[in-house]
C-alpha cells in the first residue's frame, strides 16, 4: 500500500502515486446571484444619471414650464410704458435766473446761454433773502406744485444735480434756476440735449410674456 493511502483504504479505493488528488471546489450559487443583482444595480444607476443630464441639458422638460407656471416658456419682452403727462417744450418755459452766490455775473451769463437753449427768460439777477447764500449744490429749481413733473425735469436736464422743490402757495408757471456756491457751469449742450430726448421718450418697460 502507497504512503499516499490513507488508513482503512484498500483494495480498488487504493491511491497510488505521490500526489495527493486536488478536489475541486463546488460553485457557489449565492455568490454568482449577488454579481447578478449588483450589476443591475450598477445598469439601473447608470441609467438614472443619464436621464438627470438629459433632464439638466433640456432645460428640465415638463418640470420646468411646472415651474413656470405651466407649459409655456416665459420670455421677456419690451412693452410700451403707459402713457404720461407731455412734457413742456422749453420755448415754453419761463426760468428765472438768480443767482445765490457772492460770484458776480453768473446770472446774466446762465440766462444767456438758456436762452440760446430756447428758454424764455424771466427775471436774471440776485436771488431773495431766503436763498441767498443759502444753496451749497449746484442749484436749486423752484416752482409751482403743477411744474413738479413737467417744466422742473425739463430745466433739470441743463443743470444736472440740481434740487428740485415746489412752492403749494406760488403762483403762475414760472419757474426759478437760483445758482447754488458748487455751480460751475450749465451741462454741455449735447449732453442736455441728449438727456431731454430721453426724458421725452423714454424706453419701453420689460414686461414678461407667456409663449406657447
Amino acid at each position: 500500500m502507497s504512503m499516499l493511502t490513507p488508513p482503512g483504504m484498500g483494495g480498488k479505493y487504493r491511491i497510488t502515486g505521490n500526489r495527493y488528488p486536488r478536489m475541486r471546489r463546488p460553485r457557489r450559487r449565492g455568490r454568482l446571484v449577488a454579481v447578478g443583482v449588483a450589476s443591475v444595480v450598477v445598469l439601473g444607476v447608470g441609467g438614472w444619471g443619464t436621464l438627470q443630464l438629459i433632464d439638466v441639458f433640456t432645460g428640465g422638460g415638463r418640470k420646468a414650464s411646472a415651474a413656470g407656471g405651466g407649459d409655456c416658456a416665459r420670455t421677456s419682452k419690451a412693452s410700451p410704458s403707459p402713457s404720461a403727462r407731455p412734457l413742456p417744450e422749453p420755448r415754453t418755459i419761463t426760468v428765472n435766473v438768480l443767482n445765490a452766490t457772492t460770484r458776480s455775473g453768473l446770472a446774466k451769463k446762465t440766462a444767456d446761454e438758456l436762452k440760446k437753449r430756447g428758454f424764455k427768460i424771466g427775471d436774471v439777477g440776485n436771488a431773495t433773502k431766503e436763498y441767498d447764500k443759502k444753496v451749497k449744490g449746484t442749484g436749486l429749481l423752484l416752482g409751482p406744485a403743477s411744474a413738479l413733473d413737467t417744466a422742473l425735469p425739463v430745466l433739470g436736464t441743463q443743470l444736472p444735480g440740481a434740487e428740485r422743490r415746489t412752492e403749494a402757495a406760488r403762483k403762475g408757471t414760472a419757474v426759478d434756476l437760483v445758482i447754488g456756491d458748487a455751480f460751475k457751469d450749465l451741462a454741455k449742450r449735447p449732453d442736455a440735449d441728449r438727456a431731454l430726448t430721453r426724458l421725452a421718450a423714454p424706453e419701453p418697460a420689460p414686461t414678461t410674456k407667456k409663449d406657447c
